[in-house]
Formats: C-alpha cells, structure tokens, sequence
C-alpha cells in the first residue's frame, strides 16, 4: 500500500519518473556468448535510460502465466513438444512492448537468434514506425568464456553470481548476505559451453551480419573490467 512507502522512497520515484520522461527513445539488442557479461550490463543500461529487459524465456513463462492469446499458442505449442514459432514470440514481443515500462524502449537479450527472427522482428517495429536502433555485439574470446564459465558459482535463490578468481564470496562456497551454500549450474563446465559457443557462433553470426549491413551494430570488447565494458556501451549509446 502506498502509505507503507516512505516520504523518501516516493521522492526519489516521482524523480525518477520525471528524468525518464526527458530521456530519448532506444531500442536494442544484446548479442552475446554465455558469459560475456550482458547479464552485468543489462540492469545498468536498463535504469540510465529507462528501458523495459525482455528476456525471451522470462516474456513466455509471463505470456503463459497471464493465458494472453499468445501465451495460450505457445502453451499449447510447449505441451505438444514443438517449438514455440517465431511468429507466437514475436507476438509476444509486441504484446510486451505495449507495457507502461516499455515506453522509453527496451533491451532484447536472447533474441532474435535468427535471420529470419530478425526479419520478422523488423517487420512488427516498423508498422509502428519504429525500429532496433543498436545492436550491441558482446565480443570476447572462447576461452576466456571457458575459465569464466568454470569458475562461476550462484546463489540459488536470489541469483547472486560469483567466480572463484575474479569475484569470490567473503567465506568460500558460501552466499556473502545469506550464509546460504553456493552452487554449480550443471551445464558450467567446458563441454557443454563448447558445444553452447559452437551453436551460439553458427546461428548468431548471420544476425550480426544481417543487422551490420543496417549500420546498427557497435562492438564491444568484453573481455575488460566491468567498468571498461560500461563506458564502451555509455559511448555507444549517447
């Protein structure tokens, strides 16, 4: 309830609120390998320009949830043990792009995977006279994602990530606010990250290519500290 908030909380929200009025409209794509950082990086552009995250696998978990008509398709498509079409997540795209929290823009993270993805994304944008203004291009060698990959402990509940070498807990194998074991993603390991970067270069790099062609593309080089990667991307987007 509203009275349970602050008098401080509220300012600092209607502030907000009215900064995010003035600032211009962007929308994005984030394409990167597992482990780039992008998961570092999406929250921060997500407040400094007031943009809705639409992570694909979240957007369908939500559409089913709220039983929308393409959430009730992709149900359907899941339970048969299809895929969900590009056409349903487009759908969604645009259902989810219509929220309130959408109206600076948004980041799209794990999507579009394909050309034709790319294509049908486009198409949806520009009936509304709008479209992707950059697609920023997280570049960094593989086996550097092999000894991030590997080090790489989480909190299982609040999703707290940690790495052995770069950023280890205060008391090894334990979450620094909880005191709560760390654990082991089971895919975190260097065979199955070969064969997700194998997959991840075959089927994203005709995406980049498609959206170079367009001028829309920025490279950023991810294999720096996390406040090198943050400038790049604040460059990037002025």
């Amino acid at each position: 309830a509203l009275q349970e908030v602050s008098t401080d909380a509220l300012m600092r929200e209607i502030t907000r609120r009215l900064e995010c009025q003035s600032k211009p409209d962007k929308r994005m794509i984030l394409i990167g390998p597992p482990g780039c950082g992008k998961g570092t990086q999406s929250p921060k552009i997500k407040a400094d320009h007031c943009l809705c995250h639409l992570a694909t696998g979240d957007m369908l978990r939500a559409a089913v949830a709220a039983r929308s008509p393409n959430g009730v398709r992709a149900k359907q498509a899941m339970e048969s043990g299809g895929l969900v079409s590009d056409d349903i997540v487009v759908g969604i795209i645009e259902e989810a792009i219509k929220q309130t929290d959408c109206r600076n823009g948004f980041i799209l993270d794990g999507f579009p995977r394909t050309v034709p993805q790319a294509k049908m994304l486009d198409e949806m944008l520009q009936k509304k006279g709008v479209c992707v203004d950059k697609v920023l291009d997280f570049q960094i060698p593989d086996e550097v994602l092999v000894e991030r990959i590997e080090g790489r402990w989480i909190h299982a509940d609040s999703g707290r990530s940690y790495h052995t070498k770069f950023s280890p807990p205060k008391i090894p194998g334990l979450d620094d606010l909880t005191g709560e074991p760390l654990m082991k993603r089971k895919d975190d390991n260097a065979a199955t990250l070969k064969s997700r970067l194998d997959a991840f270069h075959t089927q994203t790099q005709p995406v980049i290519d498609y959206y170079q062609k367009a001028g829309r593309v920025v490279n950023i080089h991810a294999n720096k500290p996390a406040a090198d990667v943050e400038a790049q991307i604040n460059s990037a987007l002025k």
